[in-house]
């Protein structure tokens, strides 16, 4: 029986990497055949197309879109709460395994605490990238 689970969980695993590698690589190539067909049509009925459009996708590149003060802030409050949040799985697990063992609920509780250090901070720094380009607009 622990064979048989081993097996599954060895296809499981190799199969979800594979979906997770060939889905978006196959959603991709449906986009750009969708955008060649609306050129296409476009073109066919003497619409004038962006060449920011054909260069993109010459290039394979996505436009980028402008990053605003708003987006900024925006991102700045996820990545801070997404902080917090393992912050406070740290003090859950902290306070959860201190009827185990102290040195274990110390270790882990401070770990994950310290692994929210970094969204937290990635959130504040957009904080202060918000804070410093409040008044202005950014292509």
């Amino acid at each position: 029986m622990d064979h048989l689970t081993g097996f599954v969980a060895t296809i499981l695993f190799w199969t979800v990497l594979a979906a997770v590698i060939l889905v978006p690589t196959y959603l991709r190539y449906q986009d750009r055949q969708r955008m060649h067909e609306t050129l296409r049509i476009a073109f066919e009925k003497g619409q004038p197309v962006p060449p920011e459009l054909i260069t993109a996708l010459q290039t394979n590149i996505a436009p980028r879109r402008p990053t605003t003060p708003e987006s900024d802030l925006r991102r700045a409050v996820i990545f801070i709460a997404l902080g917090l949040g393992f912050c406070g799985l740290g003090y859950g697990l902290w306070y959860g395994l201190m009827s185990v063992n102290d040195i274990a609920a110390y270790v882990t509780g401070g770990s994950v605490a310290g692994i929210g250090a970094i969204p937290g901070l990635v959130g504040v720094a957009h904080l202060v990238l918000w804070a410093s380009r409040r008044g202005t607009t950014k292509v």
